[in-house]
Protein backbone atom coordinates (compact mmCIF):
# COMPACT_ATOMS: atom_id res chain seq x y z
CA UNK A 1 0.00 0.00 0.00
CA UNK A 2 1.30 3.45 -0.87
CA UNK A 3 1.70 6.12 1.78
CA UNK A 4 -1.28 8.51 1.77
CA UNK A 5 -0.58 11.87 0.10
CA UNK A 6 -1.46 13.88 3.22
CA UNK A 7 1.09 12.21 5.51
CA UNK A 8 3.63 14.55 7.09
CA UNK A 9 7.07 13.77 8.45
CA UNK A 10 7.78 13.09 12.12
CA UNK A 11 9.76 16.34 12.22
CA UNK A 12 6.81 18.29 10.80
CA UNK A 13 4.49 16.71 13.36
CA UNK A 14 6.87 17.63 16.18
CA UNK A 15 7.04 21.21 14.94
CA UNK A 16 3.25 21.47 14.74
CA UNK A 17 2.92 20.15 18.30
CA UNK A 18 5.65 22.52 19.52
CA UNK A 19 3.85 25.43 17.83
CA UNK A 20 0.60 24.53 19.58
CA UNK A 21 2.27 24.24 22.97
CA UNK A 22 4.18 27.51 22.64
CA UNK A 23 1.25 29.54 21.29
CA UNK A 24 -1.74 28.07 23.15
CA UNK A 25 -1.00 25.65 25.97
CA UNK A 26 0.26 28.22 28.48
CA UNK A 27 -2.71 30.52 27.90
CA UNK A 28 -5.12 27.64 28.33
CA UNK A 29 -3.37 26.60 31.55
CA UNK A 30 -3.63 30.17 32.88
CA UNK A 31 -7.33 30.40 31.98
CA UNK A 32 -8.20 26.96 33.36
CA UNK A 33 -5.93 27.07 36.36
CA UNK A 34 -4.52 23.66 35.47
CA UNK A 35 -2.91 21.68 32.66
CA UNK A 36 -5.35 20.57 29.98
CA UNK A 37 -5.11 17.52 27.77
CA UNK A 38 -3.78 18.06 24.26
CA UNK A 39 -3.77 14.61 22.75
CA UNK A 40 -6.54 12.10 22.23
CA UNK A 41 -6.37 8.35 21.72
CA UNK A 42 -8.56 5.97 19.73
CA UNK A 43 -7.66 2.49 18.58
CA UNK A 44 -7.48 1.86 14.85
CA UNK A 45 -10.39 -0.56 15.26
CA UNK A 46 -12.54 2.11 16.95
CA UNK A 47 -11.83 4.61 14.20
CA UNK A 48 -12.43 2.03 11.47
CA UNK A 49 -15.72 1.01 13.08
CA UNK A 50 -16.88 4.64 13.09
CA UNK A 51 -15.75 5.26 9.51
CA UNK A 52 -17.55 2.10 8.37
CA UNK A 53 -20.68 3.28 10.25
CA UNK A 54 -20.52 6.70 8.54
CA UNK A 55 -19.99 5.13 5.12
CA UNK A 56 -22.90 2.72 5.58
CA UNK A 57 -25.40 5.30 6.84
CA UNK A 58 -24.24 7.87 4.28
CA UNK A 59 -24.76 5.39 1.46
CA UNK A 60 -28.33 4.79 2.70
CA UNK A 61 -28.82 8.56 2.44
CA UNK A 62 -27.40 8.55 -1.10
CA UNK A 63 -24.22 10.32 -0.02
CA UNK A 64 -21.42 8.64 -1.94
CA UNK A 65 -18.39 10.47 -0.59
CA UNK A 66 -18.85 11.71 2.99
CA UNK A 67 -16.20 13.56 4.93
CA UNK A 68 -15.28 13.86 8.58
CA UNK A 69 -14.85 17.17 10.37
CA UNK A 70 -12.93 17.17 13.67
CA UNK A 71 -14.02 19.67 16.30
CA UNK A 72 -12.22 20.86 19.41
CA UNK A 73 -14.55 20.71 22.40
CA UNK A 74 -14.51 20.71 26.19
CA UNK A 75 -16.35 18.95 28.95
CA UNK A 76 -18.10 21.21 31.43
CA UNK A 77 -18.88 19.40 34.63
CA UNK A 78 -17.49 19.13 38.14
CA UNK A 79 -15.61 15.89 37.52
CA UNK A 80 -14.18 16.80 34.11
CA UNK A 81 -13.40 20.16 32.54
CA UNK A 82 -10.76 18.94 30.10
CA UNK A 83 -10.54 19.41 26.35
CA UNK A 84 -11.79 16.76 23.97
CA UNK A 85 -12.47 16.33 20.28
CA UNK A 86 -15.35 14.85 18.39
CA UNK A 87 -15.68 13.67 14.82
CA UNK A 88 -18.71 14.76 12.82
CA UNK A 89 -19.69 13.31 9.45
CA UNK A 90 -20.36 15.64 6.54
CA UNK A 91 -22.64 15.38 3.53
CA UNK A 92 -19.74 15.65 1.10
CA UNK A 93 -15.99 15.61 0.69
CA UNK A 94 -15.16 19.32 0.61
CA UNK A 95 -14.29 21.64 3.51
CA UNK A 96 -17.52 23.55 2.87
CA UNK A 97 -19.72 20.42 3.02
CA UNK A 98 -22.58 20.60 5.50
CA UNK A 99 -22.56 18.54 8.67
CA UNK A 100 -24.68 15.41 8.39
CA UNK A 101 -26.85 15.77 11.49
CA UNK A 102 -28.54 12.44 10.69
CA UNK A 103 -25.45 10.51 11.83
CA UNK A 104 -24.22 10.75 15.41
CA UNK A 105 -20.79 12.27 16.07
CA UNK A 106 -17.94 10.23 17.60
CA UNK A 107 -16.33 11.08 20.96
CA UNK A 108 -15.22 9.32 24.15
CA UNK A 109 -11.51 9.28 23.44
CA UNK A 110 -8.92 8.63 26.09
CA UNK A 111 -6.27 11.27 26.67
CA UNK A 112 -2.87 10.49 28.13
CA UNK A 113 -2.30 12.01 31.55
CA UNK A 114 -0.27 13.98 31.91
CA UNK A 115 -0.46 14.94 28.23
CA UNK A 116 2.20 13.29 26.10
CA UNK A 117 4.12 15.56 23.76
CA UNK A 118 4.69 14.24 20.26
Amino acid sequence: MAKPAKCISVDQARQLQDNWISTRALEIERAQGNVDTREFFYTVDELQEYLDYVKELSKKQKIDNPGIRIYFAAYDDISDDKATVFLAPTEGATPSSNINYNIDPFNKSIGGWPPKSY
